[in-house]
């Protein structure tokens, strides 16, 4: 498990003047830096947010900051943003969510699920630098 961009901390955007961010309340527990999905909506609220499985279908994006269930976190839903992955990752691959709101490379059946791109090449448990874009 090597730190392959020492400059920022798990879950610090690279650049948050040219990324999209935005506040969500944590339906539960949610640690920085995991992708993070939409939960449940509540009229006159925006949607809540937890942590990310296997390959989900409706990322929001990364958790900027850790919240406890009822607490507001910054969410980067368009950004360059440091990440954990699972499993070998080469640079420039798309990438989807994995278990416990890790990064993992594209797999069969998992093109709808794309949330962005790996920017450095990353070894299991690595931590490292990807594009995220869930505005799609």
């Amino acid at each position: 498990m090597a730190d392959l961009f020492a400059a920022l901390a798990l879950g610090d955007c690279l650049d948050e003047r040219q990324a999209h961010i935005e506040n969500f309340k944590c339906e539960s527990s949610v640690t920085k830096g995991q992708v993070v999905i939409f939960n449940t909506h509540t009229a006159d609220a925006l949607p809540s947010v937890s942590t990310a499985g296997a390959a989900a279908a409706n990322c929001l994006g990364v958790a900027l900051k850790s919240g406890g269930a009822g607490e507001y976190i910054p969410v980067l839903i368009r950004g360059a943003v440091k990440v954990k992955s699972s499993g070998a990752i080469t640079g420039g691959v798309m990438i989807v969510s994995g278990a416990t709101g890790v990064i993992v490379t594209v797999g069969a059946n998992t093109f709808d699920k794309i949330i962005g791109r790996a920017v450095q090449t990353f070894g299991d448990g690595d931590d490292g630098i990807a594009f995220i874009n869930c505005e799609k």
